[in-house]
Order: C-alpha cells, then structure tokens, then sequence
C-alpha cells in the first residue's frame, strides 16, 4: 500500500516544528497538510466504501484501519510519526468540511491544530498520536473526537 510507504517518507518538519514558524513555513505547512489527506482518500477508497472522503463513515473506517495496524505493528519503539501525520492531516481535512474550521499553527502546543469560529481549537494529530498510542479500549476514538469537535468544540459548547 503506497500510503504506508508514503506515510514512512512524509518529511515531519513541515508538520511538525518546535520553534515559531514564518509566513511561508505555515502555507507550506497547510498545503504538505492537504495532499496528504488527498492521499489517504487516493488509497483508502479501493479498500473501502465507493463514497470515501471527508466524511464522518470515512473517519470511522479510518479508525478501524488505526486498530488493526495497531494489532500488527510493534508499537514499543514508538508510534510510526508519518503515519500520523498522513492520517491526522486527513481527519483535520475532514472537521475541515464539516464545520468550516481553519488551519492554524499553534506556538503553545508546537502543532497543527484548527481554528474554528467560536475561537476553540482542536488538535487532530495529537488524537491520532492518541488512539495509535492507547487505542479505543482505553478511550482514544479519532471517531469520537471528530463527532465531538464538530457537535461541541467548532461552535464553543463546551466551556
């Protein structure tokens, strides 16, 4: 599957730094954010449903993809970044849609994150990182942290 070895190369300084970004390193950022979550519906939908995209069953079935790599895969030597950063740009794609949120580099949490509106923010990188991590038995659901941020954090619910 070219994702997974795509997602082995993805160059993780872009999506990924630990000092205050320019201008130009943050469109940069945003687009390397955008073709990877086109890739992940490039490859997922031969394996899935005809109808895959930015769509909440799409993050379902990409959560059931997280959970059996994560049966398969030796994660003690750590969570494998680029798959992350592949799957994390897709679910951030896919909030994107569905509640019109904005990209938005966080200095504080030194990640991508989106804006929303309301003035809340979510971080879907670090909720892949999580459920690679912890998995769904120890309540990390990049389903439910979508369903959520679209019916609670994009419109300032919670708080």
């Amino acid at each position: 599957m070219r994702l997974l070895n795509l997602a082995l190369d993805v160059p993780t300084n872009l999506l990924r730094q630990v000092a205050i970004m320019e201008d130009h390193e943050i469109e940069q950022g945003i687009s390397q954010i955008r073709k990877l979550a086109l890739t992940v519906i490039e490859e997922f939908t031969p394996l899935s449903d005809p109808d895959f995209g930015f769509n909440a069953e799409s993050v379902e079935w990409v959560e059931g993809f997280i959970e059996r790599e994560r049966s398969r895969r030796d994660l003690r030597n750590g969570v494998p970044e680029g798959l992350v950063n592949t799957i994390g740009s897709f679910l951030g794609e896919c909030i994107v849609a569905a509640t019109g949120g904005e990209w938005e580099w966080s200095d504080e949490q030194k990640d991508w994150g989106l804006r929303f509106e309301s003035g809340s923010m979510a971080f879907p990188f670090a909720k892949v990182w999580k459920q690679f991590t912890n998995g769904v038995e120890a309540g990390d659901s990049i389903g439910s942290f979508y369903r959520i941020t679209i019916e609670y954090v994009a419109p300032g619910k919670l708080g």
